[in-house]
């Protein structure tokens, strides 16, 4: 196993100037560009209770996003290492941000809801307790402050999020 550090990079581009630049906190846009060599731009803003662009993706949506997709995918990688065959995989992330009086704010938790599919149902009570073993490998869940919990969801039919409500208002 190669323990060597590894190195991530992001640019980051702000393109909300209105042309008044931060004169007021109502003057300026929050939309800004997040770039990574060779992947396509992603554009993101603000929550849109703090001013943002419902149409673009805001930092707590990445944060969420982040952690359903390390958990998915070591999820599929400790599954391998019990030969428990995964057919399918969605998830329904969700979690809780306070504002504090001082203008800070931090996630207090975050949840994810999975549903898995499985080649062999009579697996599935192993299958629902590698959770706890995917979470402990996640490099992600492993680098944030506050608990990370798993609420596996019943099999059924998975709807890759599309229908109303699965990721938020």
């Amino acid at each position: 196993m190669n323990l060597a550090l590894h190195n991530y990079r992001v640019d980051i581009s702000w393109t909300g100037n209105r042309g008044q630049g931060t004169s007021g906190y109502r003057s300026y846009g929050r939309d800004h560009v997040i770039r990574a060599a060779g992947l396509p731009d992603l554009p993101g803003t603000a929550d849109p209770t703090f001013h943002g662009d419902k149409d673009r993706w805001n930092p707590e949506q990445l944060l969420l996003a982040a952690l359903s997709q390390c958990h998915m995918l070591s999820y599929l990688h400790v599954a391998v290492k019990h030969s428990v065959v995964v057919t399918g995989y969605t998830d329904a992330a969700a979690g809780v941000l306070r504002l504090n009086r001082d203008g800070s704010g931090e996630f207090l938790e975050a949840t994810l809801a999975p549903r898995v599919a499985l080649q062999d149902e009579s697996q599935r009570e192993l299958a629902d307790s590698l959770h706890a073993a995917a979470n402990a490998v996640c490099f992600i869940a492993r680098s944030v402050n506050f608990p990370v919990h798993h609420a596996p969801v019943p099999p059924g039919p998975l709807n890759h999020g599309r229908e109303a409500g699965a990721f938020g208002p």
